[in-house]
C-alpha cells in the first residue's frame, strides 16, 4: 500500500489556528506554540544579516495568509483596518489587505514591511502590550472572522 503524505524530501506546511490574541497576535513571532518553519524562517532571515554587504540590515515583508469565515467578512475587514493603522503607527509600511473577490471566498491576504528584523521584533513586543493592539487582537476572538493563518518572511527586492 503506497505511503500517504508529501513525496520524498518534501515536508507538508503546518497551518496555524486561529490566533488567540491573548497568547499569539496573528502578526507576531516568537509566541508559544510557533511552528518550526517559523522558527526556521526567523533564524534564516537572521542569517542573511550576516552575509549581507550592505551594513543595514535587510528590510523584512510579512505575509500572511487567513483563512477566514466568509459570514463574518465585514468583521474581518474592521480588524484589517485597525491593523493597517497599527503597523503603521508602531514602525511598519502596512501594504494592506486583499480580501476575497473572485474564487475562494474564504482567503485573505495582508503584507506589511519593517525596515529591519530588529524593528519588526520592536513591533513584535510593543503590541503585547498596546492598548489598541490587545483591543484588536479580542475583536478577532470575539468575532472568530479569522479561522487559521499562516505567516511567511520575505525579504523584497526593489532594484
Amino acid at each position: 500500500m503506497p505511503a500517504s503524505g508529501p513525496p520524498p524530501g518534501r515536508r507538508r506546511r503546518a497551518a496555524k489556528r486561529a490566533p488567540d490574541p491573548a497568547s499569539r497576535p496573528a502578526d507576531v513571532v516568537d509566541a508559544p506554540g510557533d511552528t518550526a518553519e517559523v522558527r526556521h524562517n526567523r533564524s534564516r532571515a537572521g542569517r542573511s544579516l550576516a552575509g549581507s554587504t550592505d551594513e543595514r540590515s535587510p528590510m523584512i515583508t510579512i505575509h500572511l495568509r487567513y483563512e477566514i469565515d466568509p459570514e463574518k467578512l465585514e468583521e474581518f475587514t474592521q480588524y484589517g483596518r485597525e491593523w493597517i493603522r497599527l503597523v503603521n503607527r508602531l514602525g511598519g509600511t502596512h501594504h494592506g489587505y486583499f480580501m476575497p473577490s473572485e474564487g475562494d471566498s474564504d482567503e485573505a491576504f495582508a503584507l506589511f514591511t519593517f525596515p529591519s528584523m530588529a524593528e519588526y521584533e520592536a513591533y513584535r513586543i510593543a503590541s503585547r502590550t498596546d492598548p489598541e493592539c490587545v483591543a484588536a487582537f479580542q475583536f478577532a476572538r470575539d468575532t472568530q472572522c479569522i479561522r487559521r493563518y499562516e505567516r511567511r518572511f520575505q525579504t523584497p527586492v526593489f532594484d
